[in-house]
């Protein structure tokens, strides 16, 4: 099948590469207005009791949203002056009435808690009119300037403009990233492909993949709401997906044309080698990024949605565009050559190595090397990957605040200010929504006020039979024991005949990690046995896949680990400029969790491919690592130091989840594709011997059968050995 469509691509390569420039047009000037139609946050589950909470007292009770928080400041005047009511007060009655539907201040409220300790600081809240935090947004730009009361300081913060400098970084540091990252992989990309016209070719099945990602993600925007930071993912997947499936087979192709063949003959069997790997390695690497489908939340879902969609354009591509590329450049695929720069011996590299040539490669005899002390390599890689990992037996997961943002931050001071200087909490307090009649509804709220850790309750809105009461507390309102105290209030019993809901940021935190908790063994039911199937039909062993999976883990884990020390505890904070919350936000790590198996599979795959190609031909499983790590080890670790420096610019994000996300994916990254694939890799599949091999008489007729293997490959018998090791 791959050789046929191989042939095809050639034939076809004009319509092919015509198609293609009239996508790109199109996916660049419509796809590229995806970035209007995404939304902010989306880190909550629809479903929960805290978003049925905020729904039902949106219904009854009107938006009552922190908004916009203005933070008012004087050195000499105090909140209880009426020169210092007046500035706020005349400030605030100028605003646009058709923009701002409330503003509640000290002077309205009569409360306490919107004057600082010192009364040298109040400050006001405003609801805007938007429904949705795009509209918000605007209109936040709208009266931002008309803010400041004269003779007073102001700064400006709440929901609204939290939610917009996170947007507004993450859109700057994804420049950023980029503009920084592609010099460096250009230079990179000519060094490692050793000519200018092969360095062009990823990226331009890295533009394809972007471009077709955006202008998916645009058409499900129409669907369902879709996060802002799935931008993130398509950048990251749809380039450095694009940079392997290129490296693979562009080196797949050379190798062809120098046994002799003709160009189209070249690019078919580099399609049934080569471009069957990349067939497997996408949809690998998709259904990883599909378990994330799984999540009611949207920064999940979007995620999801965006890599899924970077990684099957990428590889459609792959398989389509690249072979007409190679039917039109055919030799001249190594056309404006640099090896001339380099020494001898880098450009010896340009003829593909026979077998006795092999021997002499630096893969191969790393190893034959590992090979003769494959209990030493396997228990010592294993100890490593394990101490490494343990760090996050004691993780602790909490969520997004203001510290998410650089220090400095107006929003962030802000948010600061009020923790610091303020009632604590005063706006993030556990609101319960309640129904009943009105003695119930005191009852209710006496209740509440005898549980442990509760500071005060007390009625904030009322309409009809529904009323909001809120709950303050101390503490820090994403900790673990916020949380148990949102479990503790949702035990007491609502009034008799009534319905109470318990909402607000924490509520909301620990609902969403009871979502998460709830779906991640199903999302890893999923992934892992997908995985298991694909993998089967790729190699058609047994073992292979369990023990990809396993690989997998341990390089997750000692991700994981280093998450746990780097975020949550602070080692590093202040190299990598940011400020830890004592916690790590749930999502994030399931997020990791599905981009770095699938990038895992996808080293494992290529890696896998040539081992399976070699023993094929000669039945030696030592010969088969040997050989097959020799011809793949040189392009799984051009591939890995390609993406790093896609990833680890990712790293300098101001935002902390985004670097954190950056951070952890370098670090699997670099673990998976050194020790894990150069040293744990032979020396297991060393002790394993031909039972690496081995599936049951049915199975491997099966896979005979339907297996997804180069066409006319002959399927060698695998007998269990009568000792591992041989």
């Amino acid at each position: 099948m791959f050789e046929r469509l191989g042939r095809t691509m050639v034939r076809r390569r004009w319509w092919v590469l015509g198609l293609a420039v009239a996508f790109i047009a199109f996916a660049g000037i419509w796809g590229t207005q995806v970035f209007g139609k995404l939304v902010g946050g989306g880190f909550d589950d629809p479903a929960s009791e805290s978003s049925r909470a905020l729904t039902r007292a949106e219904a009854e009770l009107g938006r009552d949203g922190n908004d916009v928080v203005v933070l008012y400041r004087s050195s000499t005047l105090t909140a209880d002056d009426p020169a210092y009511q007046q500035a706020v007060t005349s400030t605030l009655a100028d605003l646009p009435s058709d923009v701002v539907t409330g503003a509640a201040t000290f002077w309205s409220t009569k409360s306490p808690t919107f004057v600082s300790k010192d009364k040298h600081e109040t400050f006001a809240v405003l609801t805007l009119a938007g429904d949705d935090e795009e509209t918000r947004t605007d209109q936040l730009e709208q009266i931002e300037g008309k803010l400041a009361a004269p003779g007073l300081e102001s700064e400006v913060g709440g929901n609204t403009a939290i939610n917009r400098d996170i947007n507004e970084r993450v859109s700057a540091d994804i420049a950023k990233a980029e503009t920084l990252s592609m010099p460096v992989l250009l230079i990179l990309l000519v060094i490692i492909f050793g000519s200018l016209a092969a360095a062009s070719l990823p990226l331009a099945v890295g533009g394809l993949a972007i471009l077709g990602a955006f202008t998916a993600l645009r058409g499900l925007s129409y669907l369902t709401d879709v996060s802002i930071f799935s931008v993130n993912v398509v950048t990251i997947l749809g380039l450095g997906l694009a940079i392997d499936y290129g490296l693979f087979m562009v080196g797949r192709f050379r190798e062809e044309l120098a046994r002799g063949l003709s160009v189209e003959d070249a690019v078919a069997r580099t399609m049934g080698t080569a471009g069957r790997t990349v067939a497997v390695s996408g949809v690998t690497v998709a259904v990883s990024l599909a378990g994330l489908l799984i999540f009611p939340i949207t920064f999940l879902r979007s995620m999801g949605l965006g890599g899924l969609s970077a990684v099957l354009i990428a590889m459609i591509a792959a398989l389509t565009v690249l072979p007409a590329l190679f039917g039109v450049l055919g030799h001249r695929v190594d056309a404006l050559s640099v090896r001339r720069l380099f020494s001898k011996r880098r450009q010896s590299r340009r003829k593909p190595q026979a077998n006795s040539e092999v021997e002499h490669g630096f893969w191969y005899r790393l190893a034959r090397s590992i090979m003769r002390r494959p209990v030493i390599y396997t228990v010592g890689v294993l100890a490593v990957l394990l101490i490494a990992a343990t760090p996050f037996l004691r993780v602790e997961f909490g969520g997004i605040d203001a510290r998410a943002l650089p220090a400095g931050t107006e929003s962030r001071v802000v948010s600061e200010t009020l923790d610091r200087d303020f009632v604590p909490n005063s706006q993030s307090p556990i609101d319960a929504i309640v129904t009943s009649s009105s003695s119930g509804l005191d009852q209710y709220v006496a209740d509440v006020r005898t549980v442990d850790g509760v500071t005060g309750a007390s009625v904030t809105a009322q309409s009809g039979d529904t009323a909001r009461v809120s709950i303050t507390y101390d503490g820090d309102p994403i900790s673990a024991e916020s949380r148990e105290l949102v479990s503790r209030i949702r035990e007491v019993p609502a009034p008799s005949g009534g319905e109470v809901l318990v909402g607000g940021q924490t509520a909301a935190l620990a609902d969403q990690l009871k979502t998460v908790g709830d779906r991640l063994p199903w999302m890893a039911l999923i992934v892992v046995s997908a995985t298991f199937v694909l993998l089967f039909l790729a190699f058609g062993s047994l073992v292979l896949p369990v023990k990809a999976i396993i690989m997998n883990v341990l390089s997750l884990g000692a991700s994981f680990g280093a998450l746990v020390l780097i975020f949550q505890e602070g080692h590093l904070s202040g190299l990598l400029n940011f400020t830890s919350t004592g916690t790590l936000e749930a999502t994030q790590p399931i997020l990791v969790l599905g981009i770095v198996f699938g990038l895992s599979m996808d080293y494992e795959v290529f890696l896998m491919s040539r081992m399976r190609e070699e023993y094929d031909r000669t039945g030696d499983n030592t010969q088969a690592v040997a050989v097959g790590l020799q011809r793949s080890g040189r392009i799984i670790t051009s591939a890995a130091l390609l993406i790093l420096v896609v990833i680890g610019l990712f790293s300098i994000s101001g935002i902390t989840f985004i670097k954190l996300i950056g951070v952890a994916m370098l670090i699997a990254v670099l673990v998976d594709a050194t020790i894990v694939r150069a040293l744990l890799v032979p020396a297991t599949m060393r002790l394993l011997g031909n039972l690496n091999w081995w599936a049951p008489g049915p199975l491997r007729r099966f896979y005979a059968r339907y297996g997804i293997h180069e066409e006319g490959t002959p399927t060698p018998p695998a007998p269990v050995p009568a000792g591992v090791g041989t």
